[in-house]
């Protein structure tokens, strides 16, 4: 818990809910903003209160109108730069574009990097964000959260571990996903998928043994659901007894709510990094660990100058 001597919570529209969870973990009120848009849609920002020499955190993540969260971010930072705050750090539990990581064809632009820059002009100091998409970019910021951690936390009071395998759907995730069935002395398994088109998968190849196990498919983000669903269905052609998802961001656009609650997916579990209540109350088989008091953690331990790297291996209580 924090004394509140120095330290600003600020919350744009994104998430509000989990910048409530942050405060009341560190027993700090969040700090007055007015964020409103103008019938043209621009966005303006009034810092209420002041934030001259304080150590200030903007927590806001990209969802919903990604657009609108990126800008009111930046306009956020700008407003306490100018207001002479000592520190100012951005708090991003989903970073907006983090898929555009590289440049995989002609002409294409790394707009990860694009992201990354217009939010350090903008003023902002440090960085805390939650699984990027792919570890090249952890690079651009200065404290790339896991959810690993939580993650084997909900494995390890959910399952009997002697009959768990860990599955990664598809050959880019497996280093996350055998780094937690190492940690939790599991066996591992992978699918080795062919892309036609983004956002759609033709072929998936299982590689390991699932026969009469609990399978779990472990991802960084389910955004239409399709490959953890086609996963899951080839498991349950392969014999395995059940198979769970648990993904750190739960995008979950298109069809994805009627794809899960058709699929053979027991349940989907993710983290609060996005607003879960809507999908939730619309598809039974979600799940939601929260991830608050994690990050509540890394801005006490910030503010304060303490170590982060414990929490890449432990939750905090």
């Amino acid at each position: 818990m924090l004394n509140g001597t120095g330290v600003k919570i600020f919350t744009g529209t994104s998430h509000p809910e989990l910048a409530e969870i942050i405060a009341r973990r560190l027993g700090l009120p969040l700090a007055k903003a007015d964020v409103t848009k103008s019938g043209i849609g621009e966005t303006s920002v009034r810092i209420a209160e002041s934030v001259r020499e304080n150590d200030v955190y903007i927590i806001n993540t990209g969802c919903g109108a990604v657009n609108t969260s990126l800008m009111e971010l930046c306009i956020m930072i700008h407003a306490c730069k100018i207001a002479s705050a000592k520190r100012i750090t951005a708090v991003v539990p989903l970073f907006p574009y983090a898929r555009q990581d590289k440049k995989d064809k002609s002409r294409a632009p790394i707009t990860a990097k694009l992201v990354a820059n217009m939010i350090q002009k903008a003023g902002c100091d440090h960085v805390i964000t939650m699984d990027l998409h792919a570890s090249q970019i952890q690079g651009f910021f200065d404290v790339p959260l896991f959810a690993e951690p939580s993650s084997i936390l909900y494995i390890r009071t959910h399952f009997d571990l002697q009959n768990v395998v860990i599955v990664s759907p598809d050959a880019g995730g497996a280093k996350r996903a055998t780094s937690i069935a190492d940690r939790l002395g599991v066996d591992f398994a992978l699918f080795h998928k062919e892309r036609k088109k983004a956002n759609s998968v033709s072929r998936m190849v299982l590689v390991g043994h699932v026969k009469d196990k609990v399978a779990i498919l472990i991802d960084d983000m389910a955004d239409t659901s399709g490959t953890l669903c086609l996963a899951a269905h080839h498991l349950t052609e392969a014999g395995v007894a059940k198979v769970y998802a648990i993904v750190t961001h739960g995008i979950l656009s298109g069809d994805a709510l009627e794809n899960i609650e058709k699929s053979v997916l027991e349940k989907l579990i993710v983290t609060n990094t996005l607003p879960q209540k809507e999908n939730q109350a619309k598809c039974s088989k979600i799940e939601v660990i929260d991830i608050g008091p994690v990050l509540g953690e890394v801005i006490r331990r910030s503010h304060y100058g303490e170590s982060v790297s414990k929490l890449f291996h432990e939750v905090p209580y």
